[in-house]
């Protein structure tokens, strides 16, 4: 109960500044006639407020609410550069192709993406649970798991919005329609259940090489 209770208080507020808010002020803001540029840079501006809250409160940045900014800014670009309908789908596209090539990118720094992400859905937020997570970072086997995490779903989504930008020029735009909607969700739910199965095998071969570091 007490974990479920740390998960709460740590998720709740990511689900509520990054989806729930931004979704609600971006759709009362185009009902009302505001062009989908301006009401979807207005609504980074709910992430923005988080990642200022728990920097002031707990001194040290929200991987997620980062993350949810930079979608936003990729959105306002894309949305920005492409206009037609057949194009909007293509904006779609590029953003995807971004936010992979963001992720290849981050290989080349001390610890990629997936790093982060991992540590918001492993851990519940606390300091004890962080610094757990941040410990993992000694041994060469996480390391490397990190990164062919990274790997993966950098090449997957770049793929994706390759694919996309392709189809968009060869199917009507109706059925198009319907394979944006489907394949991004596809391809995430893809990858999701490999990293789960990866981890898993991972971990597993790292128990069996080295059962003193799993243990502690």
């Amino acid at each position: 109960m007490a974990r479920l209770r740390a998960l709460a208080l740590n998720w709740g507020p990511t689900i509520v500044f990054n989806v729930v808010l931004p979704y609600l002020t971006y759709a009362m803001l185009t009902d009302r006639g505001m062009p989908d540029v301006a009401a979807l840079a207005i609504s980074g501006v709910w992430p923005a407020a988080e990642v200022l809250v728990i920097f002031l409160i707990r001194r040290r940045v929200d991987d997620f609410g980062v993350l949810t900014l930079v979608v936003v800014a990729l959105g306002v670009l894309s949305s920005l550069a492409f206009q037609s309908a057949r194009l909007a789908l293509v904006k779609e596209s590029v953003a995807t192709g971004l936010f992979g090539v963001i992720l290849l990118g981050s290989l080349v720094m001390s610890r990629p993406l997936m790093f982060y992400f991992g540590r918001k859905f492993a851990t519940d937020g606390s300091d004890e649970g962080l610094a757990r997570w941040n410990a993992l970072w000694q041994y060469p086997g996480f390391r490397r798991v990190q990164r062919i995490l990274t790997l993966v779903w950098g090449l997957a989504y770049l793929a994706e919005a390759i694919v996309r930008v392709v189809l968009s020029y060869q199917l009507p735009t109706s059925t198009m329609v319907v394979v944006s909607t489907v394949l991004p969700i596809a391809v995430t739910a893809a990858l999701v259940t490999w990293t789960i199965m990866y981890a898993r095998r991972s971990r597993a071969a790292a128990a069996r090489a080295n059962p003193a570091a799993m243990s502690a």
